[in-house]
């Protein structure tokens, strides 16, 4: 018998990015994503998705995805376009109330995510240990007590819900990044090199496969 038959199977991650939106030409939580994909943690099996910007969908191409591939873990990631920091999401919220239209050209008002589930969710991801991990990768990080009502918190919602009513062993969570900088030239506002917002990730992963219990440490907001 070969000794590798012994071997446990590698966690496997699945990690979403989405595509450009708001008339914008890129989307930095995809290019952040595809250099995870094509460099991962070192003892993960990782499979990436890019979602559609299109309320509905992208939580019915995110199902796909885990039923096809079977994650242990699920890292969806998405723009929060003027934020300096990459943020870990706390709380998802079960509304659509959308400022712009979708790239479906869909503007849900006050609409529930899922008309049975509760109003919100915390994240099934020690949030605090992976804020942690990108800081002492050098970067800037922090925890999000909201993730918007637009298609990421759309998604995020639609993560916790699944974990919670069908696959209750599945960990995973939501993290916005900022801007890139090829997005802000004409704009002052806060941006950060993808492959830093790359390595902010990979640390996030590594933290959220490693940590059982979560930090118990002061990251709250006041407003």
């Amino acid at each position: 018998m070969s000794p590798l038959s012994h071997a446990l199977p590698l966690p496997r991650v699945l990690l979403t990015g989405f595509e450009p939106f708001g008339g914008e030409d890129v989307n930095p939580s995809w290019q952040a994503v595809s250099l995870v994909r094509d460099a991962p943690p070192e003892g993960v099996e990782l499979h990436a998705v890019q979602l559609s910007c299109v309320f509905g969908r992208a939580n019915d191409e995110l199902r796909a995805a885990v039923a096809e591939f079977t994650p242990d873990l699920v890292l969806c990631v998405g723009q929060a376009g003027g934020r300096p920091d990459l943020t870990v999401e706390r709380v998802a919220v079960n509304v659509d109330d959308a400022r712009i239209p979708d790239n479906a050209g869909n503007q849900p008002i006050d609409e529930p995510i899922a008309p049975e589930g509760p109003a919100a969710y915390f994240a099934p991801l020690p949030v605090k240990a992976c804020v942690a991990a990108v800081r002492e990768a050098g970067l800037p990080a922090s925890v999000s007590q909201t993730a918007g009502t637009f298609v990421c918190n759309h998604v995020f919602y639609g993560l916790a819900h699944l974990a919670a009513t069908e696959l209750p062993s599945l960990r995973g969570g939501f993290v916005h990044v900022p801007y890139a900088p090829e997005q802000v030239t004409a704009r002052a506002l806060p941006s950060l090199p993808v492959p830093s917002m790359a390595d902010g990730l990979r640390a996030i992963i590594t933290a959220a496969l490693t940590t059982e219990q979560d930090l118990r440490v002061a990251e709250g907001a006041t407003h």
